[in-house]
């Protein structure tokens, strides 16, 4: 994967890529088995984390032969941080990445996201069927169902009652911040000392907490607009114990998948890869590997 829109480099033993989609937008992007022969998989990676949360993923994916990039999305990337709400709606999120493969000189893809990352990677699977040849969701159920249950399930509406809290301007960033990030670590709790401080790295920047927040701020989870059914091969993987997603939304999946479905429910928390590595890894490279192309 080379293009002239790309800079890679090295940094404290990981690889990277600089990824430059217009004059404005610059996306790093954590990348492995560049060398290999085998298939793509993308991975999104969700609130509040960056692309650091997959590092053993990637690993273990470069290991199995397919090359992997995993982009720090929108807010998360330090040249990658516009100023208004509207940028952070999920058209734009999902433009993003579509991009960023694009530069990468990519045609089709495996994709997988967790939290926000698997909301855009819905809205992906939704528009680009015939370049995803396989969709992996962590946690967040298909974005239909998952608006269906905010809006009527009332398990859902009590465990959802945060996003209308990330919505108000500048106290949530404040809260966040508060005694040398306390709160957001306690969020990260799943995560070891190594992860945590990569991300207050990222949000101790100028502007990064905000931008992640707008990305709540832009989002009408109660409104009409649908992204419709899914074509493409799909996994869906659920903890039991989160405290973010009711089972209503993870139920209700199904109805909208007209390909290959398994759905996995485990005993985790929200934090998926960090609680229960081995299983989750398993299942997604399983999936990846029933469905390649070559």
């Amino acid at each position: 994967m080379i293009a002239q829109n790309i800079s890679y480099y090295e940094k404290e033993g990981e690889n990277f890529a600089d990824v430059f989609v217009n004059d404005k937008l610059v996306f790093t992007c954590r990348v492995g088995g560049i060398e290999n022969n085998g298939e793509t998989v993308v991975l999104l990676h969700g609130f509040p984390e960056t692309s650091r949360m997959w590092k053993n993923l990637i690993e273990v994916l470069s290991r199995e032969g397919f090359k992997v990039i995993a982009p720090d999305q929108r807010g998360y990337s330090k040249g990658a941080r516009p100023p208004k709400i509207e940028d952070y709606r999920v058209n734009n999120l999902s433009k993003d990445v579509v991009d960023i493969v694009d530069i990468f000189g990519l045609n089709k893809f495996h994709l997988v996201g967790h939290d926000w990352g698997s909301a855009v990677g819905w809205t992906i699977t939704a528009s680009q069927r015939k370049r995803v040849i396989s969709y992996s969701a962590l946690s967040v159920p298909h974005m239909d169902a998952f608006s269906s249950a905010i809006n009527n399930n009332e398990i859902q509406i009590k465990k959802s009652y945060y996003i209308n809290l990330f919505k108000i301007k500048y106290l949530p960033e404040l809260y966040f911040k508060l005694f040398n990030y306390r709160n957001l670590k306690k969020l990260l709790s799943s995560s070891d000392e190594n992860e945590i401080e990569n991300y207050i790295k990222v949000f101790s920047q100028k502007n990064a907490l905000k931008s992640a927040l707008n990305w709540y701020r832009a989002i009408n989870l109660r409104g009409s607009k649908k992204i419709g059914d899914i074509f493409v091969p799909t996994l869906m993987i659920y903890g039991t114990r989160d405290l973010a997603i009711a089972e209503k939304g993870v139920d209700e999946t199904k109805r909208f998948i007209k390909a290959p479905y398994r759905l996995k429910k485990i005993d985790s928390s929200h934090w998926l890869i960090q609680d229960s590595f081995d299983i989750v890894s398993k299942e997604i490279i399983n999936h990846i590997k029933k469905y390649k192309s070559n």
